[in-house]
């Protein structure tokens, strides 16, 4: 298979040229040059926001089996890249995102692809707001290529090695500093991600089995739980590290916001826990997404973290997750979480 990867050097883009390449394909990877892509594949560079940024893309011979995209900004560029590349690829991949939905954004009950999106999104849009550009990179890819010739990836929370948002490398260093750890509760709490490295296996997939169309790609809910998540990132740092459980209404009443400040964390019984934990991933499980265990992305996150020097690399894009010491120790003084007394209770073995 010849595989064109637009990015594919950092995140999910470097996981996909990864698992490509390892499948023995032919990879070409388009990007800005900033960072090194992975070894066995050819390298373009252009900026996708400059007026010639497509050359060396035009200029390249042959075509593509597939073209997999991860674009998060202005609808434009796809469509810019879809239209050069309509007629030299079979199929148009776009990695997109269940922000896409209008919200709350539809949780189990039924298949979630049939949820109503967002307005105001448009194919040759500039940069507007992140859910209305990934539309609209839905629509460029999707009326270019048509509907059976492109595949509308609509990704949940993704985890794992070369995170570049933040969320699991802040929980990993957090926790390995050691002492009391703000852990909000519930423990049983059930949380909804996706591996990165899954995430482009099914992508593959998709390619070689000629998939259309849009897939919300997450695990399915409870996979695991924010107890099990955050056990896993005590054992792997070897920290002594004490998870104390605490309330969610203790944490929301200390004006601590959920997903951003306790990154991944959402009160349950909210549109928002709902909405991100609690997707119905029933279309993707029915063509072949498997997801590893919990134990297996946090060990791996780990690994990687600790071998570039322990700071993630973070998109400019997003801003920074994570809760302040000072914060926490002040909750922590008035909250009486109820302690973890070891690391494995509760693990995962899934």
């Amino acid at each position: 298979m010849r595989l064109l990867v637009l990015g594919g050097t950092e995140f999910v883009g470097r996981a996909v040229v990864e698992a490509a390449v390892a499948r023995g394909w032919e990879v070409t990877v388009f990007h800005r040059g900033r960072r090194q892509p992975p070894a066995g594949v050819r390298s373009l560079h252009g900026d996708r926001t400059a007026a010639d940024g497509l050359a060396a893309l035009a200029a390249e011979p042959g075509g593509w089996d597939a073209v997999l995209d991860t674009w998060s900004a202005e609808p434009r560029a796809v469509l810019a890249a879809a239209r050069l590349l309509r007629d030299r690829a079979a199929q148009y991949v776009y990695v997109s995102s269940r922000s896409v939905y209008t919200w709350p954004w539809p949780s189990l009950g039924g298949p979630a692809e049939a949820g109503a999106v967002v307005e105001g999104a448009a194919a040759d849009a500039g940069p507007t707001d992140y859910a209305r550009d990934k539309r609209g990179g839905e629509l460029a890819a999707a009326r270019t290529f048509g509907a059976d010739r492109s595949v509308l990836a609509r990704a949940g929370l993704i985890l794992g090695p070369y995170e570049n948002v933040g969320r699991l490398p802040w929980w990993l260093a957090r926790i390995a500093r050691g002492g009391p750890v703000l852990a909000p509760g519930p423990r049983d709490l059930p949380l909804q991600y996706i591996d990165a490295r899954d995430l482009a296996d099914w992508l593959l997939g998709a390619v070689t089995q000629e998939l259309s169309g849009p897939y919300d790609l997450v695990s399915p809910s409870g996979h695991t739980t924010m107890g099990e998540l955050l056990e896993e990132c005590v054992r792997v740092t070897g920290a002594d590290a004490e998870l104390r459980w605490t309330d969610p209404q203790v944490v929301l009443d200390a004006g601590i916001e959920p997903w951003t400040q306790l990154p991944v964390w959402t009160p349950p019984g909210t549109d928002l826990h709902n909405s991100a934990h609690r997707a119905d991933v029933s279309r993707a499980l029915a063509t072949g997404l498997t997801c590893r265990p919990v134990r297996e992305t946090v060990a791996d996150t780990w690994r990687w973290l600790t071998a570039i020097g322990g700071e993630a690399p973070r998109r400019p894009d997003r801003p920074a997750p994570g809760l302040d010491p000072e914060t926490e120790a002040k909750v922590l003084a008035g909250a009486g979480g109820v302690p973890v007394t070891t690391p494995e209770e509760g693990a995962s073995d899934d």
